[in-house]
């Protein structure tokens, strides 16, 4: 019986021992993980260097942020800063949330309004920025951090107007979850189309007649529709382009995108309606589709999914 007992012991004594080494290793593995994590956080004060080359200093993380631009109000959110974000411009409409906050202006910013809110950080963006140095330079002067985003052109420019406000609120690690699920979803909508053979030809029109712009070469609208691989009919000029609607009709489109429906009533009707396009290879077939705006021309988180919205408009067959 002894013998017994002090067999049990021993038993007793190393299922102790080994718990006790499990509990340890737990530990350990519990404190590697907290020390990677600890990595990837941002220390502040921080330094960014914003689209027209100033090292914006951040202090601490933002807690109050009013953004200039419904593009980086966007990008805000994404990062998931909506309870941060206090002022919006007047043309922000998503999320619908932004319709709850303090709205400081368009094109002519509401400077002492702005100042009120008492920001951290004040989301400006490189496309406006020329127009409103002065008053940007007020809010610097006020003590408050200005960070000019970038104007992206293409995707890997929105990769960086992420980057950047990721830095300076301190969701780096949200930054890059949020520029790697943007690049999957836009390999899979790519992958879709490489085996397209015959490519559509595509006129966007970005303004209703009579006078309708459309997008030529070096425009992000431009490499949108070509990694698709549909024809952008009027990519043998460059930027934004007043048409020559002869040129168009006789370069044929077999599909035309309108970008106008927020505003203009029942836009792929007055498009299928237009005199002298009767015999468009779009019109003959009804493949006039109407796009959400700012889905296709926000440089923002949403951005692929105006790659898809694109995709689907002109590619239905693929993307049913």
């Amino acid at each position: 019986m002894k013998k017994l007992y002090s067999l049990l012991l021993i038993v007793l004594l190393t299922v102790g021992a080994l718990a006790g080494c499990a509990e340890k290793k737990d530990q350990v593995n519990e404190g590697n993980k907290a020390s990677v994590e600890k990595k990837t956080e941002v220390t502040f004060p921080v330094t960014v260097k914003d689209a027209l080359g100033n090292q914006v200093v951040l202090e601490k993380k933002p807690e109050k942020i009013v953004s200039l631009l419904p593009s980086n109000t966007e990008i805000a959110y994404s990062l998931g800063l909506g309870k941060e974000v206090v002022g919006v411009s007047d043309y922000d409409n998503y999320p619908e949330d932004v319709t709850k906050k303090e709205k400081i202006g368009g094109q002519d910013i509401n400077l002492e309004k702005i100042i009120s809110l008492k920001p951290n950080l004040v989301l400006a963006h490189a496309s406006s920025a020329h127009n409103s140095k002065e008053g940007l330079q007020q809010l610097k002067d006020a003590g408050i951090p200005v960070l000019v985003v970038n104007d992206a052109q293409n995707f890997e420019q929105v990769y960086d107007s992420i980057n950047m406000v990721g830095k300076a609120t301190g969701e780096t690690k949200k930054a890059d979850e949020i520029i790697k699920g943007m690049k999957d979803k836009l390999a899979e909508i790519i992958a879709k189309t490489k085996g397209i053979k015959e490519k559509k030809k595509v006129l966007v029109e970005v303004s209703p007649a009579p006078d309708i712009y459309t997008p030529g070469k070096k425009t992000f609208m431009d490499e949108m529709l070509s990694s698709i691989q549909a024809e952008n009919i009027a990519n043998d000029q460059e930027g934004w382009i007043k048409i020559d609607q002869e040129a168009m009709i006789k370069r044929n489109p077999d599909v035309i995108i309108t970008t106008y429906g927020y505003y203009v009533k029942n836009p792929a009707e007055q498009v299928l309606n237009r005199k002298g396009w009767e015999t468009v290879n779009a019109v003959k077939n009804k493949q006039v589709i109407d796009v959400d705006s700012d889905r296709v021309t926000r440089s923002g988180p949403r951005v692929v999914e105006g790659v898809e919205d694109l995709a689907k408009a002109i590619y239905p067959e693929i993307f049913k």
